[in-house]
Order: structure tokens, then C-alpha cells, then sequence
């Protein structure tokens, strides 16, 4: 794997890691639902600066959480990295319990209490729109609106999308299984247009496919930071709405992994201040410890606690539960 540096890992995080920074004898297999293009210099480094080798499969998150899942015993993976909270949910019993401090160090709203698995980065979900047909008196308040006439034909959204289908799950946990499914049928029925991911659906905002999209907050940044007049803009809905729900993505360690060392050394890693810093930096997500500078283009971690509903992110492991609703109203 190329060995691309970070300024500044190599030194601090070597100097943190003393032990961990011997090589193990076994390659470490990552399973990643994280896109290469982000996560593939952070590896490196990793290898870097550890002497650890890691073999990297990269995928969907939820293709591969079932893929683990049906591995079981004789999987080769040894950490698990998810796109979303609600595939480590799904995923808790195949992880290995982590020591307290791994979680104690992560910041309340990203925190996972039940210790299983520990928050790489946060995001929150969000509605883009159009800043050249959308007036800001014509946004709706809530996700449940997006079902109404107006908006018939304008929106976008993206079943096969790990994050979307955490949403999912958190609204049956919070709505109710019979609300979620009515609230897709409508929105089906209203027309709602399918696109194969977050950056499609923003794309097809800028080019006048629809007016509105259903995505999470750090992909319009990666548009309007090298082009400030990119002509969407992002907005939360009203206060408490289901639909600003707060996700992280976030690695567990395979509880059947024989190496289980060089795993906890790789979360170490993830959660050093540098890398979380080139997270938040690349990624324009947020980071998820104290004293990491996040990305200009965030909103305030007290604007995210203000907006966002109460949903624990441990109670969103249902993943098949999603998948086969999504199935049953013909997403997927």
C-alpha cells in the first residue's frame, strides 16, 4: 500500500502508541464501509507508522455487515469500520467488548455507552435544496412534509445509502414501524426520485433534476468550499425533527479476531488528534474528542445538540428490519 503521510502523525502518534508500534506478525483485515479516496491515506499511515500491515476490503456497509455475519467464526476480518451507527448496532454481538477509556475519551452526543464499538467521526442528516428555485419561506419544517403535493417530483433521496437506512431505523424505533412505512410509501407516491448516493442527489440539485435532497451534512461542503457560489445550500429542519438525526460512523473489533492488539492500536489511531483531524479536515466531518479544530463549513456541535432528536444511537441496530421493510415498499 503507498505510504502517504500525515504532517504530524508519524511524530505524535508514534510517540503515543510506544508498544503498539511493534509490528504485528499478522496482517490486520479491515473491512470498510468508509470510501477509499478518504480513509486510504489514514491506513497507510497507520502502516506507517506502526510497522502493521493492513489489507483492506473496502464496500458497502451494510453488504458488508451481512457479509461478517455470515462469515461468522471463519471470517478474516479484524475490525469492522461502518459508514453508520446503525450497522455496529446490528453488528454488537460480533464485536469484542473495548476498554472504558476507548469510549470516556469520545464526546457525548457521538459516545456509544454500551462500549461495543467507538464513533470514528459524526455527521448529521440534512436537507439540501436549491438556492436558485428554493426561496428559504419555502423550505418544509419537518421530513414528515416532503409528502405533501408541493413537493411532488422535487426530491431526491437514496435508499441503497448506508447512512439513509439508519435514518430508517431510527425512525421505526422512534415513530413507530407503521409510521416509517406509511411516510415511505407517501413519499414513493409523491414521487420521490432515486439516486445512487449523496453526491448524485447534490449533483442533481446543481443541474436542476430536483429542488430538494436528503443527505448527510459533510458532502455540500466538499461542492461550496472550492466554489463558494455552488448553487445549493443545506439547511436542518425544525428542532427535534427526525429528520436532523445525528450518526457517526465508527469501528468495533471482530470478537473472534486473533489479533485483537493490532485492532485496538488501529481504533488508538483513528481516535489520535491528528487523525481526527484529517477527518474533519478531508471529510468535513466532525470529530469526535476534544480539542480538534472541526471544518469551517460545520455548523456549532451546540447548533447539532439544539436541532437533533433524542434517538440513542445503540437502539439502531435493525438493520435487517430496514432492509426488509425497504424491500417490502420496493426500494430495494
Amino acid at each position: 500500500m503507498k505510504k502517504t503521510f500525515l504532517a504530524g502523525v508519524g511524530v505524535t502518534f508514534g510517540l503515543a502508541l510506544g508498544a503498539a508500534s511493534m509490528a504485528s506478525a499478522e496482517t490486520l483485515t479491515i473491512y470498510s464501509g468508509r470510501g477509499e479516496a478518504l480513509i486510504g491515506p489514514l491506513v497507510a499511515q497507520f502502516e506507517a507508522t506502526t510497522g502493521i500491515d493492513a489489507e483492506v476490503r473496502y464496500g458497502g456497509t451494510s453488504e458488508l455487515a451481512t457479509l461478517l455475519l455470515e462469515e461468522g467464526a471463519n471470517t478474516p476480518a479484524d475490525v469492522f469500520w461502518a459508514q453508520d451507527a446503525g450497522a455496529l448496532g446490528a453488528l454488537a454481538a460480533s464485536f469484542a467488548e473495548l476498554p472504558a477509556e476507548v469510549n470516556g475519551a469520545v464526546i457525548d452526543v457521538f459516545r456509544s455507552d454500551a462500549n461495543k464499538w467507538v464513533a470514528t467521526s459524526g455527521r448529521t442528516r440534512v436537507l439540501v435544496y436549491s438556492t436558485e428555485r428554493v426561496a428559504e419561506d419555502a423550505l418544509p419544517a419537518s421530513i414528515l412534509d416532503l409528502t405533501d403535493e408541493a413537493y411532488r417530483g422535487r426530491v431526491s433521496w437514496a435508499p441503497t445509502n448506508g447512512s439513509f437506512q439508519a435514518f430508517v431505523t431510527a425512525f421505526r424505533v422512534a415513530e413507530g414501524e407503521e409510521a416509517a412505512k406509511a411516510w415511505l410509501e407517501a413519499m414513493i407516491a409523491n414521487d420521490a426520485k432515486v439516486y445512487r448516493n449523496n453526491g448524485t442527489q447534490i449533483d442533481a440539485i446543481a443541474n436542476g433534476e430536483v429542488d430538494f435532497g436528503l443527505v448527510n451534512n459533510y458532502y455540500l461542503g466538499r461542492y461550496t468550499g472550492p466554489d463558494p457560489e455552488f448553487p445549493v445550500g443545506q439547511t436542518p429542519f425544525a428542532d427535534g425533527d427526525i429528520g436532523n438525526l445525528v450518526l457517526s460512523a465508527g469501528a468495533g473489533i471482530v470478537e473472534v479476531s486473533d489479533n485483537k492488539e493490532a485492532a485496538q492500536a488501529f481504533l488508538d489511531f483513528l481516535l489520535s488528534p491528528v487523525a481526527q483531524q484529517f477527518i474533519t479536515l478531508q471529510g468535513y466531518e466532525y470529530p469526535v474528542i476534544e480539542g480538534v479544530i472541526p471544518h469551517g463549513t460545520l455548523e456549532s456541535l451546540e447548533k447539532v445538540n439544539e436541532v437533533s432528536p433524542r434517538v440513542d444511537l445503540n437502539q439502531i441496530g435493525d438493520l435487517e428490519g430496514t432492509l426488509a421493510l425497504l424491500r417490502e415498499v420496493g426500494l430495494l
